[in-house]
């Protein structure tokens, strides 16, 4: 048998892209990505998995994929069906993109808060979007209990149930645990992410703290979210107070994608507007990462748990998405004072702020 052969130069790498099969086939296996500048300052190794390189942007393309297969497994999915989702934004693309590569319509309820260019995005991908005012879960105008009511009364309609449908939870103790565990070689010390579904969370940790060896496993939670108070009280969910400038992330209780894994987690970092807004400058400044929120408020946290862990350790946070999705907010002065943001950016970092 005839076999080619690659010859590279020494400046070439080994690597050899594999062919995928479709949209589907694309997602996953991203890489982790050092983060040069928090590593050298902490002398830990910490490390971002690089989730804005799936194709549909974000980490929100696994929980996506493993909801609408999970649909099409238990018959509630036919050819030519309307997949219905409540979301912030980023599991909609998803779904959108995974809709289209497998021929199924897409409906999205989405809080009107959200930004513009996920809107723009997700109209663009063919979905239905359909935007409603932003109220607590316990309201019946929630846009996760509109989402299910017109999929519960639209025929070949299915909601798939983002925040407690566990097959979220599962497409990451099936692919994103055991790739980071095969990337850093079963060498980490630390894990922590934010949550919103709590599925990513969720499913990262379980398969961790069943592979790995005292691991430490922290949630990082934003102003506005109940979950840093319960792991901090062991238990007790507060009132919510106040806002943040994450989209996507933060909750008002323990969800079925949470719920199994809670006993697992060893602490919680609250992670306020002002250190997110601040990370995610520096980060475009001495790294050259481009991150939306969530991510550098993942970023924060892992610096942080960087510094209770000490020198020497491996932390491996997530890296959500891209600041393209919220340029026009995050890079917006005018934007930035009405959150009271702007000042908090340093000043050799404010050339950034391009927009007015």
């Amino acid at each position: 048998m005839l076999r080619a052969t690659l010859k590279l130069s020494k400046n070439q790498s080994s690597f050899v892209p594999l062919v995928a099969n479709g949209f589907d086939g694309t997602i996953g296996n991203t890489p982790l990505i050092k983060i040069k500048s928090l590593s050298e300052e902490t002398g830990c190794n910490i490390y971002g998995k690089a989730e804005f390189m799936n194709p549909g942007g974000s980490v929100k393309d696994r929980a996506a994929l493993f909801l609408v297969k999970d649909a099409e497994r238990k018959g509630l999915l036919k050819k030519g069906g309307t997949v219905v989702e409540g979301t912030a934004g980023n599991t909609g693309i998803g779904l959108a993109h995974v809709c289209r590569a497998r021929g199924y319509k897409c409906v999205i309820y989405m809080p009107d808060t959200q930004s513009k260019e996920k809107i723009n995005l997700l109209q663009m991908l063919g979905a239905d979007v359909r935007p409603v005012p932003a109220v607590a879960y316990e309201n019946p105008q929630n846009y996760n209990h509109i989402a299910k009511r017109y999929a519960e009364s639209t025929s070949g309609a299915v909601w798939t149930n983002q925040f407690d449908n566990i097959a979220n939870r599962q497409a990451h103790i099936e692919t994103t645990g055991p790739e980071i565990l095969a990337q850093t070689g079963g060498k980490i010390d630390g894990f922590t992410c934010s949550t919103g579904t709590g599925g990513t969370f969720a499913g990262i940790t379980s398969f961790l703290k069943q592979n790995v060896d005292d691991i430490k496993c922290y949630i990082a939670d934003p102003p506005g979210s109940v979950i840093h108070n319960y792991i901090q009280t062991k238990g007790t969910i507060g009132g919510r107070s106040g806002s943040s400038i994450t989209e996507g992330i933060g909750q008002g209780r323990i969800t079925m994608n949470l719920q199994p894994d809670i006993n697992l987690v060893d602490g919680s970092l609250y992670i306020p507007d002002e250190k997110t807004i601040k990370m995610l400058y520096r980060l475009l400044d001495e790294d050259g990462l481009y991150f939306g929120a969530s991510t550098s408020l993942n970023v924060v946290a892992a610096y942080e748990l960087a510094k209770i862990l000490g020198p020497g350790k491996t932390i491996v946070t997530i890296l959500c998405d891209g600041a393209y999705r919220y340029q026009s907010r995050l890079f917006s002065r005018s934007w930035l004072e009405s959150k009271n943001l702007y000042d908090k950016i340093p000043d050799n970092l404010k050339k950034y702020v391009v927009l007015e």
